[in-house]
């Protein structure tokens, strides 16, 4: 057995237990155990201040700097579970074990960013998500940040779905209408233009034959696209005077 690492644990523990004494009678947890450590090492010390964190909070405490970039923090969330975690970047965690001004200055910050939790959790239910993970996390700048991890709620999810169903339903028959409209918009200019042209042979005709063009009328769509169809044969085998007036 390490005696070495019994002897750490033990002081961690005891670091720990005057603290939530200490924290219980209204003092600093840090300023009045200092002492317990005070002959540690750095990393003694900051091992055993961990261990304090975890005691005090009942949390995970992780020693990391995390990273502000989008990959950093989605990896971080993947890698965390529940709802009290707290990360520290390794040279804020030093000030904390070495420092009791600071210690006391973050120590505030953790408690109040995982009492913040279930007003966030409310709030995000409200609006229908879960919360997956939480975690208070301190950069080596010293800025304070949370972390959020969640996703709908199934029954929430289950509706958006129904609902982007409903409306993509509605979009293939607005299409499907659109397509009918637009095809019968294009079979009437296709009749018209047909009008257009036989207007203008009958004219051409008419007038080459002599007829004043002030008594003749012509027959409009959609008349004119079944009676346009025989109107050739119909001069060539009565002549120009069975015209007359085309009412």
């Amino acid at each position: 057995m390490d005696i070495g690492n019994v002897n750490n644990t033990w002081a961690a523990y005891a670091y720990a237990n005057k603290a939530q004494k200490n924290n219980a009678a209204g003092k600093t947890g840090f300023a009045d155990t200092a002492k317990l450590t005070a002959e540690s090492g750095t990393s003694e010390r900051s091992a055993q201040y961990v261990e304090y964190l975890k005691q005090r909070y009942g949390a995970n405490v992780m020693v990391k700097n995390i990273g502000s970039d989008q990959r950093s923090v989605d990896s971080f969330g993947a890698s965390i579970a529940g709802f009290h975690n707290v990360a520290i970047a390794p040279n804020i965690l030093e000030k904390m074990a070495n420092d009791p001004e600071k210690a006391a200055y973050y120590e505030q910050k953790i408690q109040k960013a995982l009492a913040d939790f279930p007003k966030h959790q409310a709030a995000l239910s409200m609006m229908g998500h879960e919360i997956y993970s939480y975690a208070v996390g301190i950069d080596e700048n010293g800025v304070v940040h949370k972390y959020i991890t969640g996703d709908l709620k199934p029954e929430v999810r289950a509706k958006i779905e129904a609902k982007i169903r409903e409306e993509q339903e509605a979009k293939r028959a607005r299409r499907k209408k659109y397509q009918e409209l637009a095809s019968e918009a294009a079979e009437k200019r296709r009749e018209l233009a047909e009008w257009q042209y036989h207007k203008m042979l009958m004219t051409n005709t008419l007038q080459n034959s002599g007829f004043d063009m002030v008594n003749y009328h012509f027959i409009g769509l959609p008349q004119m696209s079944a009676a346009a169809a025989a109107y050739k044969g119909a001069v060539g085998a009565y002549g120009s005077g069975v015209l007359g007036n085309i009412l």
